[in-house]
């Protein structure tokens, strides 16, 4: 009996043994199957590279080396674990400030530019059939004075009518009805009323006659100018020659030159977002050039605009400007004030944020210390700025925010 127990214990032991050795060599060889899963290769020099198999690196042509990626290694490369950032909480004893609620007024800085005014344009068209003789104008954009001479025109039909004229005045001058009419048609025809009075005094016929500008202007400047972004033709405005030439015949009616009249210009001045609510029509506006940003030109706002530029993410307001007398050139620039009216709501100093990206972070005072936390704020009047949410006016924050910022690692906050 002592003998089949004592064999019973033996194979016992052995069973135990055979199974643990199995046990641990199975555990073993799923962990290195873990492993070779998650084993890739990448390069040294260039660690963007990664491969799931050896090879060499497209780039240096380094052989990649295998790296081992599990859950462990990652939890212990977690940048979580390595960086914490010095100024999430502050101890120390700093000035402190409060938000306020208040009524706070100020003026909004407006950038502007001069630009034309697109329903000041004149088309110089051809009033009679002819050929251009000379031209007195060199260039697009060229500036013409009210009365210069544009060019010559030499019109066989106009000829004809300079010729039943004289021999009205020369054999029915009693018939004076006639006479106005010829006079009258001779003047729609583009003949000014010295050219008339010296037919009348000389009685010969010119075939040539010269057309004036009727206006002060930009010669030729609407077809390539966008109104809008104040940009002309990209070639130079000094070397742009004319389409139109000494010895091309033009029919009645056929628009020669378009003339840009800048005795009425639009001073155009940029909104950002938020502060076009504040604005109205009519409003009063003072408005300084970089010529001389002593003297104030006294205007109101004429239109605004509700749609916003796709480009600065701002809306624009528009100012009609008599040029007549001060003769600002197309694309001055212009800094416009306009005085807001008071505007409620909860405001803080400038310094005591500080904006980090799209984040406005400020320094809450807690026991012996501080602790960032995030704000939203509205519009920015003067030295303060609207708060929205985030903190209240009873709570005390740190006076410069800056001060208590370091530069070299992140801001997180709750």
């Amino acid at each position: 009996m002592n003998r089949y127990l004592k064999y019973s214990l033996i194979a016992i032991v052995i069973l135990a043994i055979g199974f643990a050795i199995y046990y641990f060599a199975t555990k073993s060889d799923n962990h290195s199957g873990h492993e070779q899963q998650a084993a890739i290769y990448t390069c040294p020099m260039h660690p963007e590279i990664i491969r799931d198999k050896p090879g060499n690196c497209p780039i240096c042509g380094m052989t990649l080396v295998k790296k081992v990626t599990n859950n462990r290694a990652e939890e212990s490369n977690s940048i979580d674990n390595v960086l914490k950032p010095t100024d999430n909480f502050i101890v120390g004893n700093y000035q402190t400030t409060t938000a306020k609620d208040t009524t706070v007024s100020s003026e909004i800085n407006l950038p502007g530019i001069v630009t034309y005014d697109p329903n000041s344009f004149v088309n110089i068209a051809a009033r009679a059939s002819g050929r251009i003789e000379k031209i007195y104008v060199n260039y697009k954009y060229q500036k013409v004075n009210k009365g210069q001479k544009l060019f010559d025109l030499y019109s066989p039909e106009l000829l004809t009518e300079q010729q039943n004229f004289i021999y009205l005045i020369s054999n029915d001058v009693d018939n004076t009805s006639i006479v106005e009419a010829s006079k009258q048609k001779l003047k729609l025809y583009g003949m000014s009323g010295n050219q008339i009075n010296s037919l009348v005094s000389t009685k010969r016929t010119n075939p040539v006659i010269s057309i004036y500008s009727p206006a002060y202007g930009i010669i030729d400047a609407t077809e390539t100018m966008d109104v809008n972004s104040n940009s002309m033709s990209n070639t130079s405005a000094t070397s742009e020659v004319l389409n139109v030439k000494e010895g091309n015949y033009i029919v009645k009616g056929e628009t020669v030159f378009k003339l840009v009249n800048t005795d009425k210009v639009w001073g155009v001045f940029n909104v950002l977002q938020g502060y076009s609510g504040l604005l109205k029509k009519d409003q009063p506006i003072a408005i300084t050039t970089e010529l001389d940003e002593t003297s104030n030109i006294n205007a109101r706002i004429n239109f605004i605009e509700t749609q916003f530029s796709a480009t600065d993410k701002s809306n624009r307001i528009r100012v009609y400007l008599n040029n007549n007398s001060l003769k600002l050139p197309i694309g001055l620039r212009l800094q416009g004030k306009i005085k807001t009216n008071p505007i409620g709501g909860t405001w803080l100093h400038k310094q005591a944020f500080v904006s980090i990206g799209n984040k406005k972070i400020v320094f809450v005072k807690m026991n012996n210390g501080f602790k960032a936390k995030e704000i939203k704020t509205g519009i920015k009047m003067g030295d303060y700025v609207q708060v929205i949410n985030g903190i209240s006016v009873n709570d005390s924050i740190a006076q410069n925010a800056q001060y208590l910022i370091d530069s070299e690692s992140f801001i997180k906050t709750e």
